[in-house]
Parts: C-alpha cells; structure tokens; sequence
C-alpha cells in the first residue's frame, strides 16, 4: 500500500509539474500540448472530467454519422468517436503534428479501425471539404490556436448544415476559455449557440451552424 501512495504521490507531482511548465510556455506562445507531454492528455483526471463517453452522448454521435476531431492529439476522443459511428461512418483526424496523428494510426490499428482519414494541418489552413460532417468535436484545443475566427469560420463551413460543434474546457489547461468567451468566439463566427453544460472546471459548448447557411 505504501508503495502505492508514493507512486500516486509521484504521479500527481509529476503532473502538477508539467502543468506549470506548459503553462508557462504557452503564456509566451499559443502552442499545442508537445507530444512528450502525452499524460497531460491521458489521465484519469481528464477522463473523470471530460470523458469520451460524455462528449459521444452529449453530441448524439452515433453510427453513420461523420465526424471532424479538430486538434486530435492522441486520439483520446478519436477512437472512441470511430467506434461510435461504426463502419458506415467516419472521423477525420486533424493535428498539427504528425507524431499525434502516427499515435491515432497506432491506436486504430490496435483496436482494428479502418474507418478513420488523417489531415496533417490545422484549422484554418483551408485543409477541410465543405458541408462534409455532421459533428465537429474541438478539446482543450480552442485557445492554442492563435487565429481562432478564421479556423472557427472553415470548421463552420465543414458542418453540414444544422451540423453541430461541440466544445470542450478543462481546467487545469493553460489555453482554457471559458464559457463566454467560447461562445462569444462561436457566434462571432456565424454559429449558433445551443447550450453548455459543465461548469468551472470543465464544460462543453455546443455550437450549431445555421440550417440556412
């Protein structure tokens, strides 16, 4: 038990560490979570709060559906995505490093997913098809991206319309937005506020384009 309680001790120190030091960074500049810095991403404290489950049922995702995972990571929230619309639907990946999207790549094979396309770039960069996907899912990634109106408006373009953006916070992340500047970002934008649920700690926004637009 002993044994136990100092490497829980060492994790959380561990974590805590590695908090201030991204956090730091990113004060200087708008930076993504580094691919060393995995267990930033996978912990038991970020699924507690901010589960892959959660996000699937509050977003209604399921089988058929296409779905865009802007700023993937290590695909936490993609695999499950791509289990979730099954074979008849897909997920698109979108990272800005290659390192992450080589884990999502790993992690699908691993679980025998062949349902999943990859794009190396990021949000903004006109990388995306037009009217493609039903859910657009955005983590902890809102505040690293420093030109957020223009990637907000291409993910908008994505969305089919009445398509759906679900946006996730968590603190303790050095990008976290809060609830109203999510939304504010979002109608700004041209999408249409739906609700957010959560609180300070974590929430998710939903976020809807126009069935007009």
């Amino acid at each position: 038990m002993r044994t136990l309680i100092i490497a829980f001790a060492g994790f959380v120190l561990f974590t805590v560490v590695g908090s201030f030091v991204w956090r730091w960074a990113a004060r200087r500049y708008p930076l993504p979570c580094p691919a060393e810095m995995e267990f930033l991403l996978e912990n038991p404290y970020v699924h507690h709060f901010a589960s892959s489950a959660k996000l699937i049922a509050l977003g209604e995702i399921g089988p058929g559906m296409s779905v865009l995972d802007v700023g993937c990571g290590t695909g936490r929230n993609t695999i499950p995505l791509a289990e979730a619309v099954g074979g008849e639907g897909r997920v698109t990946a979108l990272d800005m490093q290659e390192r992450m999207l080589n884990r999502v790549r790993e992690r699908a094979g691993e679980a025998g997913l062949d349902n999943i396309a990859y794009v190396h770039g990021g949000a903004g960069a006109g990388l995306l098809p037009e009217a493609a996907f039903d859910r657009a899912v955005l983590v902890t990634v809102l505040g690293e991206i420093p030109e957020q109106q223009p990637a907000l408006r291409e993910i908008l373009r994505s969305l089919k319309p009445g398509g759906e953006l679900l946006v996730g916070e968590l603190l303790p992340d050095p990008h976290y937005q809060s609830q109203r500047a999510v939304r504010a970002a979002g109608e700004a934008a041209g999408f249409e506020f739906v609700d957010c649920t959560g609180g300070v700690i974590a929430h998710t926004t939903r976020l809807r384009r126009p069935a007009q637009a």
